[in-house]
């Protein structure tokens, strides 16, 4: 679990949400009143201390639930945290504590 800002940018409007699903092409955000299919985005992703910025393009939209998003533009800095993330999850995942 990630906290996203996200911003229309055509609008300019932004909102705070839940990632809930991360993967390298794309993620899900938990939203009640998501973005149209088709809305292009500018997300940040916060999760440890560290983030990404990514622009992304809504992909379905499902109503009071939320959007999966592809990513369009990842930043160098941001894929190495991206793949962290991801590493880190899978470490868990297969490797559970406790």
């Amino acid at each position: 679990m990630a906290t996203a800002e996200v911003v229309d940018t055509s609008s300019g409007t932004g909102v705070t949400a839940r990632v809930s699903e991360l993967s390298l092409y794309g993620c899900y955000i938990d939203m009640t009143n998501p973005l149209p299919e088709g809305t292009s985005i500018m997300v940040k992703i916060y999760s440890g201390g560290r983030h990404l910025d990514a622009a992304g393009k809504v992909v379905y939209s499902a109503p009071n639930l939320g959007i999966g998003v592809s990513f369009h533009d990842v930043g160098v800095h941001s894929l190495i945290v991206l793949k962290e993330w991801l590493l880190l999850a899978a470490q868990a995942k297969y490797h559970p504590s406790g």
